[in-house]
Order: C-alpha cells, then sequence, then structure tokens
C-alpha cells in the first residue's frame, strides 16, 4: 500500500510563505523612505505571519483586487473554451447607440468590453484586452489540476494547483496588478510547483510564462498594458529551491501546529472518513 504524503500544498501558499520571510525585503520596498510608515517593520513582519496563519486556516478574506483578478481570468476562459460561465454573470458591453433622424440607417452597436457580476460586485473591462489574452491562449486547456510528491527531510509533501492555461509546450498563469516593473513575479512559486508536478506525471514541459495584465484605472477610464514573464524550469537547479523552500514551510507549520485549524496541509483532513 502506497504511503500518503505527510504533508499538502499547494502553489500559492509557498508564494505566501515567501512574503512573510521576505517581510523586511518588502517593507523597505514600500515604506523605507516614508517619514509616516504605517506600521514598524515588526509590526508588519507580525502581520505577515498572521496573514500566513490564516492562508494556512483558510480563513475567508475579501479583496476587491482579487476579485477582479478572478474574474478576468474566467472571462478569459470564457472566450477560449466558448462556453458560459457557471461562477458568475458574464455580459457584453455595447457603445451608446446614437440616433441621427437625418440618417435612416443605424449600424449596429460594438461591443466595447465585458463585465462581469462577482460577489455583489460589478467589474468591466476593455473587449481589446479581454480579446488579447484570449486570442494569445487560443487551444490552451483550461484550469488544470495538476500535483505531484516531493520528498523532503520531514517526509513527502503533496504540492499542487490550477494551472491557469495549458499549451502544448508552455505553462501559464495570468497574473494582474496595480503596480508593475520587470520581474515582479520572479519570487513567485508557480513557475517551479507546475512544472514539477506535471513532469511527474510525464508532461515534460518546462516553459513557463506569467501573462501580466497591468491595469490603471482612472476617472476617465480604464487603461491597460500586458507583459510576459518568461521562465525555463531546469530539474537540477530548481527541486533543490523548492524542496528548501518547502521545508522551511513545513519548520513554520510545526511551530504553530496548536494555531492551525485546517488540518488539510497536514493531510489529516481525511481521518474520519477513513477511520
Amino acid at each position: 500500500m502506497n504511503k500518503q504524503p505527510k504533508y499538502c500544498m499547494y502553489a500559492t501558499l509557498l508564494d505566501k510563505y515567501e512574503s512573510y520571510i521576505n517581510s523586511s525585503r518588502i517593507y523597505n520596498q514600500y515604506w523605507g523612505f516614508s517619514e509616516n510608515p504605517p506600521h514598524t517593520e515588526e509590526e508588519f513582519e507580525e502581520l505577515q505571519r498572521l496573514s500566513l496563519l490564516d492562508t494556512i486556516n483558510r480563513v475567508p478574506f475579501d479583496s476587491e483586487d482579487a476579485d477582479r483578478g478572478t474574474v478576468f481570468n474566467e472571462i478569459v476562459d470564457c472566450l477560449i473554451t466558448h462556453k458560459a460561465s457557471d461562477k458568475m454573470e458574464i455580459e457584453r458591453v455595447y457603445e451608446p447607440e446614437i440616433i441621427d433622424p437625418n440618417n435612416p440607417y443605424v449600424a449596429p452597436p460594438q461591443v466595447v468590453g465585458i463585465k462581469a457580476t462577482y460577489r455583489e460586485r460589478e467589474y468591466e473591462f476593455p473587449i481589446a484586452m479581454c480579446r488579447e489574452f484570449a486570442n494569445y491562449f487560443k487551444g490552451a486547456t483550461t484550469q488544470v489540476l495538476t500535483e505531484g510528491t516531493l520528498s523532503t527531510c520531514y517526509g513527502d509533501v503533496l504540492l499542487y494547483g490550477y494551472i491557469d492555461e495549458l499549451m502544448p509546450l508552455s505553462v501559464h498563469d495570468i497574473k494582474m496588478t496595480k503596480r508593475y516593473s520587470v520581474g515582479k513575479f520572479r519570487n513567485n512559486w508557480q513557475h517551479l510547483v507546475y512544472p514539477f508536478c506535471l513532469n511527474q506525471q510525464g508532461n515534460h514541459i518546462s516553459d513557463f510564462e506569467y501573462n501580466v495584465a497591468h491595469i490603471n484605472i482612472l476617472k476617465s477610464g480604464f487603461f491597460y498594458t500586458s507583459h510576459t514573464e518568461h521562465y525555463a524550469y531546469v530539474a537540477e537547479r530548481d527541486i533543490p529551491r523548492l524542496k528548501a523552500h518547502v521545508e522551511g514551510l513545513i519548520e513554520f507549520l510545526e511551530e504553530h501546529k496548536d494555531v492551525i485549524t485546517d488540518k488539510k496541509i497536514f493531510n489529516r483532513h481525511l481521518e474520519k472518513a477513513v477511520a
């Protein structure tokens, strides 16, 4: 009988742990030169620790920015698959109709955007932006669950995550951000976790892209630029990095075991069912 992994971790949880262990760097990046920062560096580190614990415990949170990214991803998936969403209401936005009494011919209104209602909030995106991303991923398989087992000094760990867009020769993760600089996502872990898992499953893909929508929402309108960050997965280099990072997170878990209420991360969420 195969031995079950001791821990279960998803890719974005590794990102959250990355933010915690680099809280000093993040603090100085945003407030290092501020005369009136909202927190001290020590307070910010504590907030990052508590936020990581909330993520581990799957505490619900409300974030308009996070939901905006979720909505855009769903719109792109619907355009790729030509299927309606079962998660939210999505509809086209047309340009205002102009009636000219001197011109009996009225051209059909043009689609200028796509809007969606999600968690009682409405989001709207320019049609050019939606089509740009959907066309780029034409033929992709959307929202692909991938998983693999990583051996560590503390036991086996099941790593898993949902790939936004899987192309025949590359893996893609869609990001949306209000602030962008080159290499913004180089410290994220999807570009290691997803290829690692795919390779274990026999799908030998090493090319990974973060496809970034950099948005600027102003009173005068919605503006965006798109960016691509490309990373190449090299097992000999990246698996040791992944292993070290996961082992650090395991040490954090064991140190905080008394306040972790969601046992899925310890792979014990099915204990009652098994018993």
